[in-house]
């Protein structure tokens, strides 16, 4: 047996309603002083294996009596079908009657390479350069990520590139990319740490990739519980702190 459609969007209502009556009784049985609940969130699997996962840890010895289950995958969860309270994404959701909490909403692509990549290959002075260059593919599901776009002011520049190396998990291109494999074009703040420690260089630093913003999504308002908006201002807090040190990470800015 299985859910009709009709069945299917009615238990993506009853699912919020249903943790927040549970929430609401736990509050009231504890007086409102401790937080407690299940939490099941969705997240990229570079950003919420190198960044996020940490964070998370100090969330829970904050609040003890929640409880996490994680699912790192790039893949797109869906949220009204699947057992999934939030997820962390790249990007605005394409469903309208998602509720999308910015984190970072001010964060965008850079392309970068590794500094023996940069040293043994054709210099890389502009976008269109590119086409000389050996780049590092994202997939997902059947879509390849293989048209770079970015901006120099009012200056809009799209190149096709080529590349020997894809692959449907955005860690493994960021390794290929330390690697000296290639160039990557990645969300600056999941490579602002390797950018930090020298292991990659920014390229082309005066052309801004694509807007890449980063959300907490939910499937309805009726979510959005004491419990996640505690752990969305400390995610915001988090983020505000690692975004400050971009800049000094090579030419973030």
């Amino acid at each position: 047996m299985r859910l009709t459609s009709d069945g299917e969007r009615f238990l993506a209502r009853c699912r919020p309603l249903l943790a927040g009556l549970l929430e609401a009784e736990q509050e009231l049985v504890s007086g409102n002083s401790v937080i407690s609940g299940n939490l099941q969130i969705s997240m990229p699997s570079d950003l919420g294996r190198n960044v996020i996962l940490r964070w998370l840890d100090e969330f829970q010895v904050k609040y003890p009596a929640i409880h996490l289950k994680v699912q790192m995958s790039d893949r797109i969860a869906n949220v009204f079908k699947q057992s999934i309270d939030l997820a962390i994404r790249y990007g605005v959701p394409p469903d309208s009657n998602m509720v999308a909490l910015p984190l970072v909403p001010d964060n965008w692509r850079v392309l970068c390479a590794s500094p023996d990549y940069v040293m043994n290959h054709a210099p890389l002075l502009h976008p269109r350069d590119l086409i000389q260059h050996n780049c590092l593919f994202y997939m997902l599901g059947d879509t390849l990520y293989n048209h770079w776009r970015f901006a120099e002011g009012d200056r809009q520049f799209e190149v096709e590139v080529q590349g020997n190396r894809v692959a449907d998990d955005s860690d493994a291109v960021r390794r290929w990319a330390i690697d000296g494999h290639g160039i990557c074009y990645r969300s600056r703040i999941d490579v602002a740490q390797d950018i930090a420690a020298g292991r990659l260089q920014i390229l082309c630093p005066n052309w801004r990739g694509e807007p890449a913003p980063l959300y907490l999504l939910c499937a309805d308002r009726k979510q959005v519980s004491p419990t996640v908006r505690l752990l969305r201002e400390h995610l915001e807090t988090r983020f505000r702190e690692f975004s400050a040190g971009l800049s000094d990470a090579g030419s973030m800015a």
